[in-house]
């Protein structure tokens, strides 16, 4: 499957970056659009958010396949691969089955372990939902508030929501998908070793990546290391930009 991208900028390293679940490219746009002052920065759309294709096919091996594609499609290798959450997952097993594609692999804020379901009140939301029935966003967050109560989750997630030809809107990701499989997305990604040169990225609030899992990801990922953003949660990319920036680039420089 070939994927929806974004490209920003056209010199230097070339740096793609992958989404977390319910996601999509635009939530990288801010970061992608300050990184391309010195690199080449591709956002994608995974199979069944965004933009992308959807499918009945949803698991983490098909997803690396996409990436691995849409590369050949867009003439591109020697990559570094950047992926958040399940973005993650997927860019670990791209550096697992493909590392010749790869020059360096940053993975944010997840670990390859089995992850519990623990979106249920979420998709009980967004299943409640009738996107082609409401008049606006503002109504959609009013019906979301009384299953989340997060307003910052309730946006992000509204960010999939666009409008339809005829009234109304529709969802860009394929929530019938993403529900009925939900538990793909928290499957391990212990398949083999790579080798490949791996940033472990993580917030010190988030209990996605925990001290003890350091040493079983380097047993998969020999030549990882590991850094902290403190203060932040799971939301790296949102809650601090700009280390986020930093980091990458600094990451890349010393992988090319």
């Amino acid at each position: 499957m070939i994927l929806a991208n974004r490209t920003y900028g056209e010199k230097g390293e070339t740096l793609v970056i992958l989404h977390g679940l319910f996601g999509q490219s635009d939530n990288w746009t801010g970061i992608a659009r300050k990184l391309s002052e010195s690199l080449k920065v591709i956002t994608l759309d995974l199979r069944n958010h965004g933009d992308s294709p959807h499918s009945e096919d949803f698991t983490y091996e098909l997803m690396a396949n996409d990436v691995v594609d849409t590369c050949k499609a867009m003439n591109i290798g020697n990559i570094h691969l950047a992926g958040h959450s399940m973005g993650g997952k997927v860019a670990m097993v791209v550096a697992q089955k493909f590392p010749e594609l790869l020059r360096s692999l940053v993975v944010i804020d997840i670990a390859p372990k089995f992850y519990n379901p623990h979106h249920q009140q979420i998709l009980k939301g967004l299943n409640a939902l009738k996107p082609s029935e409401i008049q606006g966003r503002q109504d959609a967050e009013e019906e979301l508030s009384a299953y989340i109560q997060d307003a910052g989750v309730r946006q992000f997630l509204l960010k999939n929501l666009k409008r339809k030809d005829t009234d109304g809107f529709e969802w860009k990701f394929n929530l019938k998908v993403l529900t009925d499989k939900i538990e793909n997305v928290g499957k391990s990604t212990k398949d083999a070793i790579s080798v490949v040169a791996a940033l472990f990225f993580y917030g010190e609030k988030s209990s996605y990546l925990k001290d003890s899992d350091k040493t079983e990801i380097q047993a998969l990922f020999p030549n990882s290391e590991f850094r902290m953003m403190e203060g932040a949660g799971h939301w790296l990319h949102a809650e601090n930009p700009t280390e986020m920036i930093a980091v990458l680039k600094d990451w890349v420089n010393r992988n090319s």
